[in-house]
């Protein structure tokens, strides 16, 4: 019989539990709120508890569980080392060992973002490349390096923070204590921090008309439109944050050369508007390597890379 694995991608708002066998078919998967005020024993209890639900339904149990989390990790122990966005930051909270008590399985812990990319290497759009960098564009700027077929992670597990290259040096005082990172020029609040400005300037009508004028609604979803109904000022101010994520697309690909680069996380869906500029940038300020036979993609798994990585994670007993 084929083996079933479980899947858990966990966020700082909602958490995605999902079933899945080796050959990347989704048996069932099931989004909740993470509420991550409760504490990590809640979280975890809910989680064991959901995929408990799910193999129960499906009739088997699961053979392994992969898990990404939003910060650093101990992969060696299971142990979550510092989770940023969620309460209590998960210091030194053992995930693996708590979820395996209760699943019976084994657990296997990694970053969320390289959880995806492993999930795009396996399963998505980098299937059968061996050079990939993965960018993962919403509310934060993540990012995963794939070399020679493996995921690559560091020391510290920490390779691939490609959101934290600085792109402006005199830039916005970004998160991580640097300045002008590229996360606080393309993320998903830094787009729309622009947009509620044009918002707020009275210079996009269409923005205005889609939100009922009202700032909190603004996300780069209504932008996009808002850019298409025929508000300029919204469209220069997409194509510029697109400019500045093809400058870190090509100080990448300087750097690594990779067959491939995959777009995903919701800011991906603003689609033309970003992958073309992002391929124009590239073709303006690579002159050294032929970037031609450097491919720019979005997702084909987008908000599911992460389920699928978490799979392809249990399906390698943690090997990446």
């Amino acid at each position: 019989m084929t083996r079933l694995y479980a899947a858990v991608d966990l966020g700082g708002t909602n958490t995605s539990c999902g079933l899945g066998y080796e050959d990347g078919t989704l048996l069932c998967e099931r989004t909740d709120p993470t509420y991550s005020h409760e504490g990590p024993d809640a979280v975890l209890e809910r989680i064991a508890s959901v995929l408990k639900d799910l193999a129960s339904a499906s009739g088997q149990q699961p053979s392994g569980l992969g898990i990404g989390v939003p910060g650093l990790v101990d992969r060696a122990t299971g142990s979550t080392v510092f989770l940023p966005n969620l309460a209590t930051q998960w210091r030194n909270v053992p995930v693996g060992e708590i979820l395996c008590s209760r699943l019976g399985c084994p657990v296997y812990v990694l970053n969320d973002v390289r959880t995806a990319t492993l999930g795009e290497l396996t399963y998505g759009a980098g299937t059968n490349t061996g050079w990939l960098v993965f960018f993962s564009l919403g509310t934060g700027i993540g990012g995963g390096v794939v070399m020679d077929g493996k995921l690559r992670l560091g020391p510290l597990g920490a390779a691939g923070e490609l959101g934290h290259m600085t792109v402006l040096p005199d830039g916005a005082l970004c998160g991580c204590g640097n300045r002008g990172c590229l996360e606080t020029l393309a993320s998903g609040p830094a787009i729309a921090s622009e947009g509620v400005r044009l918002l707020r300037s009275g210079l996009a009508p269409h923005l205005h008309d889609l939100v009922g004028g009202r700032a909190e609604y603004v996300t780069p979803k209504e932008m996009k439109e808002a850019a298409e109904a025929g508000d300029r000022p919204i469209h220069t101010a997409l194509t510029r944050a697109a400019s500045y994520l093809g400058i870190a697309v090509s100080n990448v690909i300087v750097t690594l050369h990779p067959e491939l680069i995959v777009l995903g996380g919701g800011v991906s869906r603003l689609g033309s508007i970003l992958i073309d500029t992002v391929k124009a940038t590239v073709r303006e300020r690579v002159t050294m390597l032929p970037v031609d036979s450097v491919r720019i993609e979005q997702s084909v798994l987008g908000d599911k890379a992460g389920l699928y990585g978490a799979i392809a994670l249990a399906m390698r007993c943690g090997r990446v």
